[in-house]
């Protein structure tokens, strides 16, 4: 489940949700707020849980409380996603879903968009521990990424010239 602080959020965690589309992984993505709507925030994590989410993905900008928050509430594995746009471009985000007391981990990935993609990457690993067929896909997408490294260096070299 993807988790966001606010709607404008949803600019970057759709990488998130495009990621997690390309490798055959169902997901949802609400806006809650650790700050604002407490109480909603609180009931999408009991009832992801109850339907059998196994992982949540948590965006959030500047206090970036939200991954925090649900860290508290569950035990499944929580993805922070630091989002720009308070101090230095995201510092403070990134240091406010880094810093987590002892006993309530939160996996804190990149500020933005790289982030967001490998919040989706982070969770599919996490999940094909248990599915072959998703850790099958993983394997594939990260040969995929091979090859695209290798043709844009044949693309530079020319085709073949390899001098």
């Amino acid at each position: 489940m993807i988790l966001m602080g606010s709607g404008s959020d949803w600019e970057l965690l759709r990488e998130s949700k495009a990621e997690l589309d390309r490798l055959g992984v169902a997901c949802e993505a609400h806006v809650c707020s650790a700050h604002r709507s407490l109480d909603r925030t609180l009931s999408l994590v009991e009832k992801a849980e109850r339907e059998g989410v196994q992982v949540f993905i948590c965006g959030a900008g500047m206090a970036a409380h939200l991954a925090g928050v649900v860290a508290a509430r569950t035990i499944r594995p929580v993805i922070g996603v630091p989002l720009p746009g308070g101090v230095g471009g995201g510092i403070d985000a990134l240091l406010s879903t880094v810093q987590m007391p002892g006993g309530v981990p939160v996996a804190t990935l990149a500020v933005g968009k790289a982030g967001a993609r490998n919040a989706a990457v982070l969770a599919a690993e996490i999940l094909a521990l248990g599915d072959e067929a998703l850790a099958a896909r993983l394997h594939q997408a990260r040969l995929a990424q091979a090859e695209a490294v290798a043709a844009a260096d044949r693309s530079l070299l020319g085709e073949g010239d390899g001098a």
